[in-house]
């Protein structure tokens, strides 16, 4: 195994070895998204195993890796219990880092943008600086617009969020993570 070779990284930093997988293809077959993605999970995985650079560069540009949900079936069903949602979001966190993020994923990048803003603001998610953020960046301004109210009604919008106790400890721990991941 290359120390170049993004298997080798993706072991090292997630500690999932996609060398394991005998390309059994219960990952791909079980997965909700799998029909719209443009590489399975299975494929990804065999990718990886190749160690060749231009397989590589293709993952990286995938929209597969921003499209998946992170539901872990294709965990559950893997009879080596790899870890392939970790591994897709390790190869989501390089995508981004390196510029290399399909155009036809720009909304869900902006989600998870989104996503890990609100909780780094709050320690904890809020569903209403998420939505915030998400619209103003995302620029779909009015898109579901009509829930807002009846989700408010039922409780499951708050005006406020909550915060956590220690919130300068939590946002030290969020920026060392992050930190240590890009490097």
């Amino acid at each position: 195994m290359d120390k170049e070779d993004l298997s080798f990284k993706v072991r090292q930093d997630t500690g999932v070895n996609v060398r394991e997988c005998y390309q059994c293809g219960k990952c791909t077959a079980g997965c909700p998204v799998g029909e719209r993605m443009d590489l399975r999970p299975s494929v990804i995985m065999r990718m990886l195993q190749s160690g060749d650079t231009a397989s590589e560069e293709e993952i990286l540009l995938s929209n597969s890796i921003w499209l998946c949900l992170t539901c872990e079936t294709c965990y559950s069903r893997c009879p080596m219990e790899l870890d392939i949602p970790k591994v897709f979001d390790y190869l989501r966190e390089k995508s981004y880092a390196e510029g290399k993020v399909n155009s036809q994923s720009s909304d869900i990048v902006t989600f998870h943008k989104s996503f890990l803003n609100a909780v780094e603001r709050n320690g904890r998610l809020h569903e209403m600086t998420l939505i915030l953020d998400y619209k103003i960046h995302s620029g779909n301004l009015f898109q579901d617009i009509t829930l807002a109210p009846e989700m408010y009604s039922k409780g499951k919008l708050h005006l406020l969020p909550e915060h956590i106790k220690d919130k300068k400890g939590f946002a030290r721990l969020f920026k060392d993570q992050f930190k240590k991941r890009k490097s």
